[in-house]
């Protein structure tokens, strides 16, 4: 069963997803014949360096000044409702840049208020999963927040829908990919996180509360591809499905999504 968005709803309706498409209330529609729009979320909330890689590729500079070592806990960063965007909308590409960061990566939707839980008990609060792609412009710093450059205007595309929590049982070894223009960019897989998901939800809420509807994306790998003006974009994650989209030139004054 999927939670899907469809254009001009105001509620999230569920559906049968197939190889024909998607049945919702009896009716069938093709994937191409849906016309979609982010899943209903609360908050956004990333968590920065927290794939085996990413790390790895610091290398000894996880260990100088300001922090002299890795992350003890999660490294959290929001992104705000005017980065939200859909599935086949356009990504804006800002003028003063030449191309933009595709940080794939799985969304995890909070199902029940979560406060102080415990790992084991994790997954009982997770409603179920979506793919994301976090953009940003290009930057080198870890040491401060990256608002000019992760929370610009539709730099979250989320969708095309929700799978339900049941769908995805075994989410610590899931693959994820990323291709540009029909061309495989990248691919890598949840095993490969500092903390699994179960470990990020506990070390969460032990010291803030995640409501019913927040989104947590669970990080961005290494080497994440890069795109510019033109490129066709697709993130697949197994068991969920794709998300595209395009990037095209930043229209100023009006909304391209």
């Amino acid at each position: 069963m999927v939670q899907v968005k469809v254009k001009g709803q105001q509620q999230m309706l569920s559906g049968m997803l197939h190889e024909e498409g998607i049945t919702i209330h009896g009716e069938t529609k093709t994937l191409q014949e849906l016309e979609v729009e982010a899943p209903l979320v609360n908050t956004i909330y990333g968590v920065a360096l927290n794939y085996k890689g990413v790390l790895a590729a610091l290398g000894e500079a996880m260990h100088e000044a300001p922090y002299k070592a890795p992350p003890k806990a999660p490294v959290l960063y929001i992104k705000p409702r005017n980065t939200i965007n859909s599935h086949r909308c356009p990504i804006e590409m800002p003028a003063s840049v030449t191309e933009l960061e595709m940080g794939a990566t799985l969304g995890v939707i909070i199902g029940k208020r979560a406060t102080h839980v415990p790992q084991q008990e994790a997954l009982h609060y997770v409603a179920g999963y979506t793919i994301v792609n976090d953009v940003s412009i290009p930057h080198d710093s870890v040491y401060r927040p990256a608002v000019a450059q992760k929370a610009r205007d539709g730099f979250c595309a989320i969708g095309p829908w929700m799978v339900e929590a049941a769908a995805l049982p075994n989410v610590e070894d899931v693959t994820i990919a990323v291709s540009i223009n029909g061309e495989r960019r990248m691919e890598t897989n949840t095993s490969q996180l500092v903390r699994s998901i179960p470990a990020l939800i506990a070390d969460i809420t032990e010291f803030m509360t995640l409501e019913a509807g927040d989104l947590l994306l669970v990080g961005i790998p290494e080497n994440a591809p890069r795109a510019v003006v033109g490129d066709a974009v697709c993130i697949d994650i197994a068991g969920i499905g794709s998300l595209e989209n395009h990037i095209v030139p930043q229209k100023i004054g009006g909304d391209a999504r």
